[in-house]
């Protein structure tokens, strides 16, 4: 691949491998309900759907609110996938083993373990929206500004990329699906809380940047020497646990006052030790 098409295959790589991420351990959490295929997708294909219309539309949205109407939906965005997190993390963490007990007696033509799970499909949606606008934004500026072969080698260079981070998100949901059945909800809960503080810490990090609160001065850290954002460690680091290189205090703040908020909600929640061992 030429060097200046690398650029373009690692931007797309990136952006999928966050989505891919993202669905891959929702999905197995979730894993042995019935539609759980449909339900992704769903999702997937709402939110591919959606950021074509976004990206379409983004000139026009950007001219929204004096200036700040991207940033508006992104916070919409991030917020909602936020809201369905914890729900997620906080609900249907403590009930999944009831939810898939009751799923396998109905079977798969009885709707009522699928229909508690109506945010699965939306926060994979979410996830597409958000990180596919940026790809399409992107490849469509690169196309825009280039011609003839140096165009079908960005396409190129963009669907490579998509492969690849899409090739990552397997492999990480067939890992975790070799994990025994008694530590994957487990595992995977504390992975959805993860994604739930890296949400957190991205809004607040987009309403900073719109100008809504203050950005708290200079960064805790600056671990960009060490793990750089834009490289493969950095990016799937920010894909699994939300790396940030910079984090402000509100972001750190937000981070983990999530994780309390999941550790703390699920810890009411929690059926009793008998009623778990009926």
């Amino acid at each position: 691949m030429p060097s200046a098409l690398f650029p373009t295959a690692l931007i797309v790589f990136r952006e999928t491998l966050e989505a891919a991420l993202f669905i891959g351990i929702v999905a197995a959490a979730a894993q042995g309900l019935p539609g759980l295929r449909r339900l992704l997708a769903a999702g997937v294909g709402a939110g591919a759907l959606g950021a074509v219309v976004l990206a379409l539309l983004a000139e026009r949205i950007s001219g929204w609110f004096e200036g700040l109407g991207q940033d508006i939906v992104t916070i919409a965005v991030l917020g909602l996938a936020l809201l369905l997190l914890l729900w997620h993390c906080i609900w249907v963490s403590t009930h999944t083993r009831e939810m898939v007990a009751e799923a396998r007696q109905l079977g798969e033509g009885v709707r009522g373990g699928s229909r508690r799970l109506w945010a699965l499909p939306g926060v994979v949606a979410l996830a597409v929206l958000r990180e596919g606008a940026e790809t399409v934004l992107f490849v469509g500026g690169s196309v825009t500004g280039n011609g003839g072969v140096q165009t079908l080698g960005v396409l190129v260079a963009g669907l490579a990329g998509l492969a690849a981070g899409a090739a990552v998100g397997v492999a990480l949901y067939a890992g975790l699906r070799r994990i025994p059945a008694k530590r994957i909800f487990s595992v995977t809960n504390v992975l959805v809380a993860l994604l739930a503080g890296s949400i957190a810490s991205q809004l607040v990090r987009t309403i900073a940047q719109a100008g809504f609160i203050e950005s708290g001065g200079s960064p805790l850290w600056d671990s960009s020497s060490l793990i750089a954002p834009d490289s493969l460690p950095g990016a799937v680091l920010h894909g699994l646990v939300g790396y940030d290189a910079r984090p402000s205090v509100a972001q750190a703040v937000a981070y983990v006052a999530v994780l309390g908020l999941i550790f703390v909600g699920t810890r009411l929640l929690a059926p009793p030790i008998r009623a778990m061992a009926r």
